[in-house]
C-alpha cells in the first residue's frame, strides 16, 4: 500500500462531511455483510467513482487499448455539461473523484474545468498522466485547479528504456512537466497536488527501481509508486514485458513452466461496493478492468446514478461474483492483492 503522508492524509480526511462519513460507513458495513452471509448487500452510494476524460492518447503503448487503438467502444471526450450533472447528483456522498480510466486526461480541452467543479464541491480529486502536455500554463492551471493528487507515469529513468513501454513517448517532457507542477506549487504555496512519480515494472526497467526514487528526490516529487503490469497474453508474454522480479509481477510459473495469475479470486470483491467507472459517454462499468466496457450496468444518459447503483443489473452482477467470480472475464486478470505500490 502507499506508504502514509501527513499532509496529502490530512487533505483526505478534511473531505469528509457527516453525509460523507455515514455513507462510507454504510457501504463498508453492507460489504463486510455480504462476505458473512456470503450474498450481496448493499447500503449507501460510492465513495470513489472514476470518470473518463477521453480515450484517446498521444502514446502507444504495447499493454493499453488506448494506446492500441483497439477499443469496439465509441471514442471520444467527455462533455463538460454532463459531467457537472452526474456531480451534482453525486456529489454529497462522494469522497473520492479519479479523473482516469482510459486515455490521456490533458487531450480533453475541459479537464481542468472539470476539476474545479469537483474541487469546489470539497471532492477530493486525482488523476493519472502521461505529463507531455504539463506546459508552463497547464502546470500553473492545474495546481489553481484544485486537483488533490497528480501521478505521473514514468517508466524508465532513460529514453532507451522508457519508449521501450511508453512507445512514441519522451522522457525529458515527462521530467520537464514534473518540474513545472513542483515549481507551481511552490510558487503559488499550494500544498496540491501531491505529485506521485508512478512506475510501471516490467523486463526492460526493473533495473532501474532504485533510480526512480533518487530522480524523484532530485525533482522534489512526494513519492514513487510501483505498480505491477497487466499482460493480456500473459501465458506467452509477446512483448517481454513480465519482470524476473517476482514482487512486482502479477504471475509466476506454475508447476508446468506456464505463467499464471497470482491472485486466487475469491468470490469477493471490495471494488464492487465502493466504487466504479464512468466512461466519457456515460457508461457505468464495474471497475478498470473493463477496459472496452463489455459489462454495461448502466446508462447515464437513461437513468440517474443513484437508479443504476442500485439497479437489478448491479445485483445480477454482485451476485454472480459472489458465486463464481473466476468466471468473470475481467476478472480473470485483476491484480487486487498483488500491487506493490512503493518499497
Amino acid at each position: 500500500m502507499p506508504r502514509f503522508n501527513y499532509t496529502d492524509s490530512l487533505n483526505l480526511l478534511s473531505k469528509f462531511t457527516v453525509r460523507r462519513a455515514w455513507n462510507a460507513a454504510k457501504v463498508f458495513g453492507s460489504y463486510h455483510i455480504s462476505r458473512w452471509r456470503n450474498k450481496p448487500v448493499q447500503w449507501g452510494y460510492p465513495v470513489s467513482i472514476s470518470f473518463e476524460p477521453t480515450t484517446s492518447c498521444n502514446l502507444r503503448c504495447p499493454e493499453c487499448p488506448s494506446g492500441l487503438r483497439s477499443f469496439s467502444r465509441p471514442t471520444g471526450m467527455l462533455k463538460k455539461d454532463f459531467f457537472r450533472q452526474t456531480i451534482d447528483d453525486i456529489h454529497k456522498e462522494l469522497l473520492y473523484l479519479i479523473f482516469y480510466f482510459q486515455g490521456e486526461p490533458y487531450l480533453n480541452p475541459d479537464f481542468l474545468d472539470m476539476v474545479r467543479y469537483a474541487a469546489d464541491k470539497k471532492i477530493y480529486t486525482a488523476t493519472s498522466t502521461n505529463a507531455h502536455y504539463l506546459n508552463d500554463i497547464n502546470a500553473k492551471k492545474t495546481v489553481e485547479s484544485g486537483l488533490d493528487r497528480l501521478i505521473i507515469s514514468i517508466d524508465g529513468t532513460t529514453q532507451e528504456v522508457y519508449q521501450q513501454y511508453r512507445r512514441g513517448g519522451r522522457l525529458d517532457k515527462v521530467l520537464e512537466g514534473a518540474t513545472k507542477i513542483v515549481k507551481w506549487k511552490k510558487a503559488l504555496r499550494s500544498k496540491t497536488p501531491f505529485i506521485i512519480f508512478q512506475f510501471l515494472v516490467v523486463k526492460p526497467n526493473e533495473h532501474q527501481v532504485e533510480e526512480v526514487k533518487q530522480l524523484a528526490k532530485e525533482i522534489g516529487v512526494d513519492d514513487v509508486w510501483f505498480k505491477t503490469a497487466q499482460v493480456y497474453d500473459y501465458e506467452n508474454d509477446p512483448n517481454n514485458l513480465i519482470p524476473t522480479i517476482d514482487k512486482y509481477s502479477r504471475y509466476r510459473k506454475n508447476s508446468t513452466g506456464e505463467y499464471a495469475v497470482k491472485n486466487k479470486l475469491n468470490n469477493h470483491c471490495w471494488k464492487l461496493w465502493h466504487a466504479n467507472v464512468i466512461t466519457w459517454d456515460g457508461m457505468v462499468v464495474p471497475c478498470c478492468f473493463d477496459k472496452d466496457a463489455m459489462h454495461r450496468l448502466g446508462n447515464l444518459k437513461m437513468q440517474s446514478f443513484k437508479e443504476i447503483w442500485h439497479n437489478d443489473n448491479y445485483k445480477q452482477f454482485r451476485r454472480e461474483l459472489m458465486e463464481s467470480r473466476k468466471n468473470i472475464d475481467i476478472c480473470a486478470n485483476c491484480s487486487e492483492g498483488t500491487k506493490v505500490w512503493n518499497d
